[in-house]
């Protein structure tokens, strides 16, 4: 579970009296935010921090209208590079707005939450978006990290740790690769080693996290 102390809530509305309550009401569950006046101030944000992806907990409150960009055209540019899976987004809504949050939310985002909204409720939505964040980013990491391991692997190591995943004992592997036995078991022991597992079962369960 995460920490208050690791995560961040982002809180993008131009009206300031919301973006003080609701910066009022994180803090009194112990919650860290940020807030910005408009979708452009939020982006500039991104630019200035410099990462492709985020690296910490966090989750977005965003205001469906907004001067200039509006919270579904941010939302729109978040899904398209990834931000929006990592920090999940619930948008803010007046009642006109809920049909469109609705829509919104079929097309990736967390939830919505109607103004006037009850503090508790909405809380308690915004750290089950954290929950999920961390979840995505701890996924993502193993990924990077699998991905790191699977480069290690030479050509003949990779040709090998197909056909163990397939099942194959290492007779049948160095038939079809037209090498010995022995080499073949010295290439599993090197692929066992590099992918840091202890059976073919893991393995295939590990490489399984990529798909």
């Amino acid at each position: 579970m995460h920490s208050p102390q690791d995560s961040v809530v982002y809180i993008v509305d131009d009206d300031i009296s919301v973006r003080e309550g609701m910066a009022w009401l994180l803090r009194t569950r112990r919650l860290l935010s940020e807030s910005f006046d408009s979708a452009e101030a939020f982006l500039d944000m991104l630019a200035r921090d410099g990462t492709a992806l985020p690296q910490q907990v966090g989750c977005i409150l965003l205001d469906v209208r907004m001067p200039g960009m509006s919270g579904l055209a941010l939302f729109e540019h978040l899904l398209s590079n990834g931000i929006a899976q990592a920090w999940p987004v619930i948008f803010l809504t007046g009642h006109a707005d809920v049909p469109t949050a609705v829509d919104s939310v079929k097309r990736g985002a967390f939830d919505f939450c109607e103004k006037p909204f009850s503090d508790n409720a909405l809380v308690d939505r915004i750290e089950q978006a954290l929950s999920l964040s961390q979840e995505r980013l701890m996924a993502r990491k193993q990924q990077r990290l699998l991905q790191s391991r699977l480069s290690e692997l030479t050509d003949r190591e990779r040709d090998v740790m197909r056909l163990v995943v397939e099942g194959l004992p290492n007779k049948l592997i160095a038939d079809q690769l037209d090498i010995s036995v022995r080499t073949v078991e010295v290439h599993r022991s090197r692929v066992f080693d590099k992918m840091e597992v202890k059976s073919a079962v893991e393995l295939a369960n590990l490489l399984r996290a990529l798909d």
